[in-house]
């Protein structure tokens, strides 16, 4: 969903509240020209343009600009400089891609726009050990590139080519999390510039730790895998060694402190790849598919619904030929043994549930025409009605909720009048609604924000989240104290300020 919003969602919403235009002034002089002597000359600047590209993600969200961006080439730049923001009280707000949905990169009470991009490297690769790190300027397809003749890869896939530690920072996942789960779980290590300055290495200073048995046998069921993650391998390091301080930056949206690098979980590649696609009567078939997919311990890599609107969209703007209906999109990896147990598995509960048109994609050209249709769906349904804006719910509820949770949205997007489709990664419980709104209509625009409202707090009550993979930035806060509770709130408040006491690390995100 990642790289989506930006074209499409441009001057639809006005400023809003939370952009605090006068809590903060701007930074003189003499502060960019402090700032000049840390990283050089050519690596700030105060460019109007510059500023405006740098105050905004691919979300809606509109607030002021940065008073001034930064391009540190290195950690010591880093710390230099938000120890000079920390001195002077200036806010500090990173940037990775910005390809984030959530307004994460808005600068609500103007300050310094860290652009990490120019660090770069691909600092070590411990292929024997299944791990990397990366430093902030480093996306995933270009390691994915990198690791191409390693027989590893880096799975997770928001959609975005986004930055490996701005992932990191807003916890993403994306279409292959059902197998190889989200950020979360594939980071063993950060490295972060904390707010005054200081250098943290969150599991010590060149230490990785143990890789669930899952990720050296990813063709072998979770219930028989399971029982042997605690397994040592070589390389590799069990801890019990106080707090889990790399899970506490995972997902803080930079609130918290710069990630400099991160160490990263690699995967082996998958020996045999096949891709597919089925047709269901209804969105509850659809669901109850995956449901049972799921019991069944069959480790379908990727599994993500579209409905029939989506899949007209898809077929129009991608060129396909599938069925007009609620529609998975299945992967597997594994040996080739593996994969036939797999496929006719699969196949059979899918026909169980009134399946038809399924159809096997073996060939990687087929694989990669499929998931490049999945990938453009966005634009597919915009497409729709040219002209119209988008916006993207991302709610996610426990499995054995998911039909329910589904069948009710569907239901209530026709209520609404409301144009709109879903998709999602219905493999871990995660779905959107995209919505397409007339940028001139504000009472539509109404109309969407208490849609996304009511989602969000539907799937709260089914003991789900408001954000399976966006974040909460700037939009979700009321939800995310209704998720949490007060007492989650207060928690969370204190850690933020015992980290960051004078609240400059991104500050309006989060909390």
């Amino acid at each position: 969903m990642a790289r989506l919003l930006r074209a499409a969602t441009w001057g639809l919403f006005p400023w809003r509240d939370y952009c605090s235009r006068a809590t903060q002034a701007e930074v003189s002089k003499d502060f960019v020209e402090a700032l000049k002597a840390v990283v050089g000359t050519p690596h700030v600047s105060t460019a109007s343009v510059v500023r405006a590209q740098h105050g905004q993600d691919e979300s809606k969200h509109r607030c002021r600009p940065p008073d001034a961006v930064v391009w540190p080439q290195n950690v010591d730049q880093v710390s230099q400089v938000a120890a000079l923001c920390y001195s002077q009280g200036v806010p500090i707000i990173p940037f990775g891609t910005g390809t984030g949905l959530e307004g994460g990169v808005c600068a609500v009470q103007g300050g310094i726009c860290v652009n990490l991009t120019h660090m770069d490297r691909i600092l070590e690769l411990k292929p024997e050990d299944f791990c990397v790190v990366v430093q902030p300027g480093v996306t995933r397809k270009t390691l994915n590139t990198y690791l191409r003749d390693s027989g590893l890869w880096f799975p997770v896939d928001p959609g975005a080519d986004a930055s490996l530690c701005g992932m990191a920072a807003t916890g993403a996942s994306g279409t292959n999390a059902v197998r190889y789960g989200t950020m979360r779980e594939n980071v063993l290590n950060l490295e972060v510039v904390l707010p005054d300055g200081r250098l943290l290495h969150t599991a010590g200073q060149g230490r990785y730790f143990r890789v669930p048995a899952l990720a050296f046998w990813p063709q072998v069921p979770h219930h028989v895998i399971w029982p042997l993650t605690y397994l040592v391998f070589p390389g590799t390091r069990k801890s019990a060694a106080g707090y889990n301080l790399t899970g506490l930056f995972v997902g803080s949206e930079g609130t918290l402190g710069l990630i400099t690098a991160t160490t990263l979980r690699l995967h082996p590649l998958p020996e045999v790849t096949m891709a597919a696609t089925c047709a269901f009567p209804t969105v509850q078939a659809a669901v109850d598919t995956t449901v049972h997919i799921l019991q069944a311990a069959v480790p379908v890599a990727r599994i993500e619904f579209l409905d029939e609107v989506t899949m007209d969209a898809c077929n129009r703007y991608s060129k396909l030929n599938c069925s007009v209906a609620p529609t998975l999109f299945l992967e597997f990896h594994g040996s080739g043994q593996a994969l036939a147990e797999q496929v006719q598995q699969a196949e059979e509960i899918a026909q169980h549930n009134g399946a038809s048109h399924f159809s096997w994609a073996k060939e990687a050209e087929e694989r990669s025409q499929l998931w490049a249709a999945r990938h453009n769906a966005w634009y597919a349904i915009l497409a729709l009605q040219p002209g119209c804006k988008g916006y993207s719910t991302d709610v996610c509820v426990p499995i054995s909720r998911l039909p329910e949770i589904m069948v009710q949205t569907k239901e209530d997007l026709k209520a609404s009048g409301l144009t709109g489709a879903i998709v999602g990664h219905v493999g871990d419980g995660n779905f959107h609604c995209i919505l397409l709104i007339n940028p001139d209509d504000s009472e539509e625009l109404q109309r969407v924000e208490a849609f996304a409202k009511q989602l969000g707090r539907r799937a709260l009550a089914l003991h789900g989240t408001c954000t399976g993979e966006h974040g909460i930035g700037l939009g979700k806060r009321q939800l995310l104290q209704e998720e949490v509770g007060t007492v989650g709130i207060e928690t969370m408040r204190q850690l933020k300020a015992t980290l960051d006491p004078r609240g400059l690390m991104n500050p309006g995100k989060v909390l």
